[in-house]
This record gives structure tokens, sequence and C-alpha cells, in this order.
């Protein structure tokens, strides 16, 4: 078994699938494999073009396994990624969205930074190449751990939201020639880092409920990333680093419709997860659960 599984949802976007897989294919980290969930509309399946097998037969030559996976009917991004969680059983999993490319040192920084911090994610803020020239010092204000990343108490009262504008545009580019000297990770605080490029203990994701709760909004939603990091913070602690080495491919966003946003369950998925934890232990309880 891998060390991580590399989880892919996609839908309708051959060319940056392509260019994900591809870039995978260079990483200098290699102990992974690859599963990849497909919700291209019937008809237009392409996970069978010559362009994605070939990438996928040179990732299984160099040793890495990977499932091209049709997952429809469509129910939204929350059950997808449980799809995608529920087909791991990796002690990693690094989700990674169809529309970003890497840098050859990308997982292997992650890896490095979640293993020696044993917090609940990684993630490197995916940045917008097209912006390089727009310089938003007031966006700035990164908060550097400069200890051993650690829990905080979010909860629906606090959130320190002001903490997602350093992962805006080119920021994350600009911070980095400020900040990281000779390649070596930098942590930094996050609210979130969103859904792009971020590794997750799959154990500690798991025990927050992974996205299980899909159920509980309409399939057109948008922010389910977003919840389940606040409850890994929470419990685990949680980390952005620079570099990111992870660049936005500029391709339209799959969800156009955000009217519907899964934080606004954070407080009850919260309030679920006290409440299993009061729950007394019997023996029938625990053979029930292992049932």
């Amino acid at each position: 078994m891998a060390a991580v599984d590399v989880l892919i949802p996609t839908c309708g976007r051959p060319l940056g699938l392509a260019m994900l897989l591809t870039s995978l294919l260079g990483q200098t980290f290699r102990d992974f494999d690859v599963v990849v969930s497909d919700q291209t509309p019937a008809g237009e399946a392409y996970l069978q073009s010559k362009e994605i097998q070939t990438v996928c037969r040179a990732l299984e030559w160099h040793g890495h396994k990977v499932k091209l996976l049709t997952h429809l009917p469509a129910r939204g991004l929350a059950e997808q990624r449980q799809f995608l969680l529920d087909q791991s059983r990796a002690p990693y999993v690094h989700y990674l969205d169809d529309d970003v490319l890497l840098d050859p040192q990308t997982m292997a920084r992650t890896m490095a930074v979640i293993r020696r911090e044993g917090c609940g994610f990684v993630g490197c803020p995916a940045t917008g190449l097209h912006l390089i020239h727009d310089v938003r010092p007031h966006e700035q204000n990164i908060e550097l751990w400069t200890g051993p990343v650690r829990p905080e108490p979010f909860d629906e009262h606090w959130v320190p939201w002001d903490r997602h504008r350093v992962n805006n545009a080119a920021n994350p580019l600009h911070l980095e020639r400020k900040l990281v000297t000779n390649g070596v990770p930098v942590r930094y605080k996050v609210a979130w880092i969103g859904g792009a490029n971020v590794l997750y203990d799959r154990e500690k994701l798991l025990d927050v409920g992974g996205f299980s709760w899909w159920r509980r909004l309409p399939p057109e939603h948008a922010g389910e990333e977003v919840v389940v990091q606040f409850l890994l913070i929470r419990r685990y602690g949680g980390c952005g680093i620079l570099p990111s080495g992870t660049y936005h491919l500029d391709l339209p966003t799959t969800v156009p419709d955000r009217r519907h946003n899964a934080v606004e369950l954070f407080g009850d998925l919260l309030r679920d997860l006290e409440a299993a934890a009061e729950e007394p232990s019997t023996p029938e309880h625990e053979a029930a659960v292992t049932r």
C-alpha cells in the first residue's frame, strides 16, 4: 500500500486533468497511488482519451496504481469527495483539483511537513500566474507558525476570516520571495486553504466525519472543504505552506451556483461531534460501532 492516495474529482476538464496527471508524473515524492472520480455528463467521458490513457500508463510504469472511475449521478462536490475518500486505505489522502499544475517538489514538501507536525492537514494555495504583477501588500499580513502546529479554538462564533486574504491572487508567490530561504517550507496559519491542493491525515479526516454529511446539502453547493478544514483545525490543527508550488490553470469554474455554502453547517456539525464524544461507551455500543 502506498503512503498517499491522490484523490482527484473531475468534471469536463480533459486538458486540465491531463496536465495535472503529467505534473504528478514529475513529482520527486514517489510513494503514491491515484484515484480519479469523473462526473462528466454521459456521452462526454474522456477518461479513455489517448492523452489521459498515455499519462496514466506512464504513472503505472513508474509504479503508481491508477483508478479511473466514472461516478454518476453528480450529487455535489461533498459527495464526490466522500466517494473518493471511501476508495482510499492509505495513511494520507491528497486531494487535488483538476485545474492545477504542481512543481516537482510540491508533494515532498507537504509530506515532510505533515509527518513532522502530526496535524490534520497541510495545504498549498493555488496561485493565479496571470496576476503575478498584481502586488497587494494590504492582503499579505501572514501569520507564521513559530512553534509546532497546534489546534485552534474555531467555532461558529470565532473564525479568523481575514487569514484567507494571503491566498488571494499571486500573494503566495510574492510572500514566498520575502519569506522562503533555500526552498525550506514556511508554515502559516489559515482559516482555510481551499480544496485545490490539500494533504490530509486520513484517520484524522475520518475522525471529524470526512464529507459524510453531504446529504445535508443540495447538489449545487460550495465550501465543503472549508467546513472540513474548520473541524480539523479545531481538533488537530492545520497549516498552509510556502513555497506552494501550485498554479491555477484559469479554467472556468464547474460550480457557478454558489448560493448554498456548506459553511452554514459548521455549527451543527461541531455540535454533532461534541455530542458523539460525550456518548457513554458500553460493550453494546462498541459492538454496534464495529459491526
